[in-house]
């Protein structure tokens, strides 16, 4: 902790309880509840990203098809509201879990991640959405020593698979990029990550899909989906959806396929947000390349700053409840809050005084090889995308690309993926889940405090593919 007049607590007194990106005027006005029944060729199962740019890119690729959307709440309201505005090129959670899970198609889905990427940003362009994207990189920080050899070997590797745009930074270098004297190396990702403002991006894919002639409905839930001879019936409160084909994107929550919610444990993660830094702050960061950070502990923060200059400072606690609950009461956490403030000024030891001006945290939908699932049900009338992991802002658009594919029962370079074509194993029920990710994080906490030696348990959840991760 810090040493001075401001402990950590003192620093969040004033903080306001609710995500800083959706604390915004601009925010827009919710739109009307589904009463009655309707009738479409396509409907999305929630507004999030994965569903907003299901519905756009449905009209993209076919102006007359008639897309409908419902959404329990608000669009954006969620994780897409919430997240720490990290839009990556990877499908995979990095490239090592890639290279771990599919290394036969290692080479295909970094090219098919950086083209993701590529598209995204022209799809700003293309739909006039302002989103402050910039796409700056990512810097993986070394606290600990074992870290730096970790992060050199890491370099090397992604050499050898032909992988661009890494660089290794010593002590000097990457203190010369961000300065904290907990850093001692990094692993600086060029072009493959861009910073964002998460509600932005979300409230500008919605004008789209609404300009696209998507019909929207908000507050909204799916509550039951039912087969039909000509294809699915969605319940919702007030009024019933038919459609010809339905894409599910709602993550997190449960699924309106039973079956599928074994394969997500949703996690909570807490963010803090500072006010705006001065000149003379932001001098003593260095930080000129706006590059996003984070460390590289079992248990990491991520960190960046905004449009106005102010530092996202997130992640580290994992928060899993016993039964996998979505609630409301959840989001916030406020012994986190104070330990991820304690945390900051320790990595920041000059900007002591600063205060923080927002904390909030979700739900996060984990599945157990971290990185998103697909499928199909009711003979190819329903396509899902799951699990994204925390690294969902880049690829859900292309979780929008499978879904649409498969619905239309194509044959493409993303449908013939193994990742694609697979599942992650589910976790097991309860009481079993919460001992299991129990002892895991107990093990994750060992394991940065050893040197990042793995023990038995986490090296036997490596061998059988069962992970647990934010």
């Amino acid at each position: 902790m810090a040493t001075g007049a401001m402990n950590p607590a003192q620093a969040l007194s004033d903080a306001i309880p609710r995500p800083y990106w959706l604390d915004d005027p601009a925010r827009p006005e919710a739109l009307p509840a589904l009463v009655g029944d309707e009738h479409c060729d396509l409907l999305v199962v929630g507004g999030g990203y994965c569903g907003l740019w299901t519905a756009l890119t449905a009209k993209e690729r076919d102006p007359a098809r008639d897309v409908v959307l419902i959404e329990g709440q608000e669009s954006g309201w969620a994780a897409s509201g919430r997240n720490g505005g990290f839009c990556a090129a990877s499908l995979t959670h990095g490239w090592a879990n890639g290279h771990a899970r599919w290394p036969a198609e290692l080479t295909a889905l970094e090219e098919l991640g950086r083209r993701n990427l590529d598209g995204f940003e022209a799809a700003l362009v293309r739909h006039g959405i302002d989103c402050d994207f910039e796409r700056t990189g990512e810097i993986d920080v070394a606290t600990a020593a074992h870290q730096v050899h970790e992060l050199a070997e890491a370099a090397g590797q992604a050499e050898s698979l032909g992988i661009g745009g890494h660089e290794f930074l010593d002590r000097d270098a990457v203190r010369a990029e961000v300065d904290s004297p907990t850093f001692l190396a990094g692993l600086w990702n060029r072009t493959g990550v861009a910073m964002l403002h998460p509600a932005k991006l979300a409230w500008g894919l919605k004008r789209a899909c609404l300009r696209a002639g998507v019909r929207i409905y908000e507050h909204t839930p799916g509550t039951e989906l039912s087969a039909r001879r000509a294809g699915v019936a969605v319940r919702t409160p007030y009024g019933r959806v038919f459609a010809r084909h339905a894409a599910l994107a709602t993550n997190a929550f449960p699924s309106l396929v039973k079956r599928l919610r074994a394969y997500i444990a949703p996690v909570y993660d807490y963010a803090l947000m500072t006010e705006p830094l001065t000149e003379r702050q932001l001098d003593s960061l260095g930080w000129r390349r706006r590059q996003g950070l984070s460390d590289s502990a079992n248990y990491f923060h991520y960190f960046r700053l905004t449009a106005d200059n102010r530092v996202l400072w997130g992640g580290y606690d994992i928060v899993y409840r016993y039964g996998g609950g979505v609630r409301a009461e959840y989001d916030h956490h406020p012994a986190t809050y104070q330990r991820l403030a304690g945390h900051f000024f320790r990595c920041f030891p000059q900007l002591e005084g600063v205060r923080f001006s927002h904390t909030w945290g979700g739900a996060i939908d984990t599945c157990s090889r971290f990185s998103a699932f697909f499928g199909t049900v009711h003979g190819g009338r329903v396509a899902y995308a799951l699990g994204f992991t925390g690294l969902g802002v880049g690829a859900t658009r292309f979780g929008a690309d499978v879904m649409l594919d498969l619905l239309g029962g194509e044959r493409t370079e993303r449908t013939e993926l193994e990742m694609v074509r697979s599942r992650p194993l589910p976790f097991p029920p309860e009481p079993v889940r919460s001992m299991g990710i129990g002892i895991t994080q107990w093990a994750m906490t060992r394991a940065d405090a050893n040197g990042g030696r793995r023990n038995l348990w986490l090296r036997t959840l490596d061998r059988v593919g069962l992970g647990f991760d934010s």
